[in-house]
């Protein structure tokens, strides 16, 4: 593959096709680069400038990783899978949230994400992992907990220099908002993300090889079953790691090869964005037939009389 800057071909197009006939079309940008951020294929804008949301949550998890947190509290690749989560509040999840609070001695009350609008507490949040570890590193670090979401907490700083060296960049340069569940986020290029997801899978890292190993090993805590990343988790058996963020995000990246997706659906369709990530995979070869097959099941064909049609491709 020939590198490229940015990508002059058009967005990819995922069309809602009833009975064969379309209704309505959803336009994603998309980007593979290595971990060196060279884009070696694209489409549409590969320099689009958002947020990562979710997907950066395994980068966020670094602030347990390398603070000596895990060994201290004797934390699992369980934990640490869920620290990545974006879960659906199931009573395993909710559980493991808790084991971590509880073997850093930590109570679920200074927990500071929500109360989701199905669940009774903090501990069902789709974010509470990330949360539960922020508060573990708070602790091994010796800093305040109370104000461990604020953006010039120590953690959130660690965490802001963390990914600034991944991407070689100043920390400074990065323009930060809250998620909905009230930690940082920072804007970054889409082929930035991609980047990221790259060096993740590179195996450079021992920290990042690690995160991945707890994603892999334990997909059922990073989603649930049936939803899109436990699901391909599973049927890749490891070799690929996925990880959604709102908005119509969703990177992924191949262990070991050092290569990284990240695609982002321009009107945020959480539909859209699946169907684009099987598209992507399939032109990356990275899907056996019978995980196409499965995925297309449950993510392509939507309904009985409806199905998701993607058309375009990743030039480089």
């Amino acid at each position: 593959m020939t590198t490229l800057r940015k990508s002059h071909t058009p967005a990819l197009e995922i069309r809602l096709l009833r009975e064969g006939i379309q209704e309505s079309t959803h336009h994603v940008h998309a980007v593979v680069c290595d971990d060196r951020g060279r884009v070696l294929m694209g489409a549409g804008d590969t320099d689009l400038i958002t947020f990562p949301r979710s997907a950066l949550k395994p980068f966020q998890a670094l602030c347990v990783t390398t603070t000596g947190a895990i060994e201290r509290f004797g934390l699992s690749d369980r934990d640490i899978a869920i620290i990545c989560a974006s879960h659906q509040g199931a009573p395993e999840q909710a559980r493991q949230v808790f084991n971590i609070l509880w073997r850093a001695d930590i109570e679920p009350s200074a927990l500071q994400c929500p109360i989701p609008s199905t669940g009774n507490s903090p501990l069902q949040y789709n974010c509470s992992g990330k949360h539960a570890g922020m508060l573990a590193a708070a602790k091994q670090m010796t800093v305040p907990l109370a104000t461990y979401i604020h953006r010039s907490h120590p953690v959130q700083q660690l965490i802001l220099d963390k990914i600034a060296d991944l991407l070689k960049m100043p920390a400074a340069e990065f323009i930060g908002a809250r998620d909905d569940c009230g930690a940082p986020i920072y804007q970054m290029e889409l082929r930035q993300m991609a980047q990221l997801y790259a060096i993740m899978a590179a195996g450079s890292s021992l920290d990042l090889e690690r995160i991945v190993r707890a994603m892999t090993l334990h997909p059922e805590m990073v989603s649930g079953p049936g939803n899109f990343d436990t699901e391909i988790m599973r049927l890749t058996q490891g070799e690929v790691v996925s990880k959604s963020g709102a908005e119509g995000i969703q990177c992924i990246c191949r262990v070991r090869e050092g290569v990284g997706i990240a695609l982002k659906v321009v009107d945020g369709s959480q539909r859209a964005k699946y169907a684009a990530a099987i598209h992507a995979l399939k032109q990356m070869g990275w899907l056996s037939g019978g995980a196409i097959e499965s995925l297309e099941e449950r993510f392509v064909n939507i309904g009985a009389y409806k199905r998701l049609d993607a058309v375009g491709q990743m030039v480089g």
